[in-house]
């Protein structure tokens, strides 16, 4: 659910007339970050890359999102060293282990409980949920506009953007 909540709450955000980049696995493996692997050295520096290309659109202006699965507490707490104080909200899209398995429509889960894929977070190697996300969202129980409503909620409170939306 964490791609489908940014790139939802991207939506909303461009109806508002803001101005928003996603950064996920998909626009930033095939890239970026094309030349690492899962191991846990690789999965660090690509979340470290995340968070550089984060910084350098929030500088320009652009409310970034980014959806990933980042496993580690220090990595997710470097990635938020990188942002000026405030600046880096961490949202914790909490979904059950089940509940992302039958999401799965990659296949992914199914070939790492198969062994096919080595170092598969929640698997065969763990996931540190966040302690202290400045937003935690029940991606598993909420309908997906129940999830944006929460989040633009958060974003407004916090003066992230201005403005009204258009209806949509």
């Amino acid at each position: 659910g964490k791609s489908t909540l940014a790139h939802a709450v991207e939506d909303r955000l461009y109806h508002m007339n803001c101005r928003t980049f996603v950064l996920d696995g998909d626009n930033v493996r095939q890239g970026l970050c094309s030349d690492l692997g899962f191991s846990v050295q690789d999965r660090s520096e690509n979340i470290r890359r995340i968070g550089e290309a984060a910084k350098l659109l929030v500088e320009s202006g652009v409310i970034a999102m980014t959806a990933f699965i980042s496993p580690f507490r220090t990595d997710r707490q470097r990635a938020r060293g990188i942002f000026p104080h405030g600046d880096f909200i961490e949202i914790f899209c909490d979904a059950s282990l089940d509940v992302c398995e039958q999401r799965d429509v990659k296949g992914l889960y199914r070939r790492a409980r198969a062994g096919e894929v080595k170092e598969f977070t929640g698997i065969s190697s763990p996931y540190e949920a966040p302690l202290n996300p400045e937003l935690s969202i029940p991606t598993g129980e909420w309908p997906i506009e129940d999830c944006v409503d929460r989040v633009i909620d958060y974003l407004r409170q916090r003066n992230v953007f201005s403005g009204e939306s258009d209806g949509g």
